[in-house]
């Protein structure tokens, strides 16, 4: 299924989904030894060859931020340095892709800083999952796959028998209307939004919901659950709607700050997340569910290796008909 001119490594960031890549793709992770020293520098040795090769490497920007970061540009380094023939770099999750625009003066726009830097690094090509805006593509002049979890995630509704005429998808904030519209179709559901505008003459109430709720299951979808507060204040006010279950599903599980005492303590059911984070022992709880999107991932770059078109993996197999 590889090419013999084809290696495939992984940082550290996210090592079960790495694994899990290269194992549906019967290939082996290629050896990297990575070091940290005593002041946090990061120190990097590819241990094989890879002279003329196309490199894959799986790294994404998540906690530590940062240091994930460093470790995927010492990478991309080594790997011109080592006369690689391309460098594809696999980012699960696109760490500053929520500061996409200047919402303020005097503002960054740390997205486009982050695509400039790859760029010039000489990476030739992104495979990422989920942006928080899609226009985030346009700020590479490199080509970019941008994979979404819809399928995996809805295949999860359809599997367990959850669907039905009382299911309705609800978009957490008005950035998220697409998102739960989309989402709506593929699970032939209505759909609605919670209306996170302050009430100034009741600003302890609830916020209000633009849809029919009433004594239905709801499901609260985002593409990043950060601190929870989102979630938890939009269940909130489905549950003082009448909703009678409520579910959350979002793709990327971040999870800072006191996101898991929230999210347990909260009215949701049960959350729903895939793997592009890998999430910590400590920050695991029964509530929190996770399917896989290692197939979508390996599958992207055995197409884009052997020259063919992703598209048809970013349709539902449950519902073909809905353009995701």
């Amino acid at each position: 299924m590889t090419s013999p001119d084809y290696q495939l490594f992984s940082l550290g960031s996210n090592p079960g989904l790495a694994t899990e890549i290269a194992s549906i793709l019967d290939t082996n992770l290629a050896p990297i030894d990575v070091r940290q020293f005593a002041d946090n520098e990061i120190y990097e040795r590819i241990e094989h060859t890879v002279r003329g090769r196309d490199v894959y490497v799986v790294q994404g920007i998540s906690d530590p931020v940062n240091d994930n970061f460093m470790k995927l540009m010492i990478f991309i380094d080594a790997a011109r340095r080592a006369s690689a023939n391309t460098i594809n770099v696999v980012l699960p999750y696109f760490g500053y892709a929520r500061s996409d625009r200047k919402a303020r003066s005097r503002e960054p726009i740390s997205a486009r800083l982050i695509a400039n830097i790859l760029e010039s690094q000489g990476v030739k090509r992104v495979i990422t999952m989920d942006l928080h805006a899609e226009q985030v593509q346009g700020f590479f002049d490199i080509p970019v796959d941008h994979l979404i979890s819809m399928p995996t995630l809805g295949h999860h509704f359809y599997e367990n028998n959850l669907l039905g005429d009382d299911l309705v998808v609800v978009a957490p904030d008005h950035s998220s209307v697409g998102r739960a519209r989309k989402f709506a179709k593929l699970l032939h559901a209505e759909w609605a939004v919670v209306d996170r505008r302050t009430d100034n003459v009741s600003p302890h109430a609830p916020y209000a919901i633009t849809g029919d709720v009433t004594g239905k299951r709801a499901i609260l979808v985002d593409d990043i659950i950060d601190t929870g507060s989102s979630m938890v204040l939009a269940a909130e006010a489905l549950a003082a709607a009448g909703v009678s279950t409520i579910y959350a599903v979002a793709p990327h599980a971040v999870l800072s700050d006191n996101a898991v005492k929230r999210l347990e303590s909260s009215v949701i059911e049960y959350i729903l997340v895939t793997n592009t984070i890998e999430v910590p022992e400590n920050k695991r709880f029964s509530r929190l569910k996770q399917v896989s999107v290692a197939p979508m991932f390996a599958e992207a770059i055995r197409r884009v290796n052997a020259f063919e078109s992703i598209e048809s993996i970013m349709k539902s197999p449950d519902n073909l008909d809905v353009i995701l």
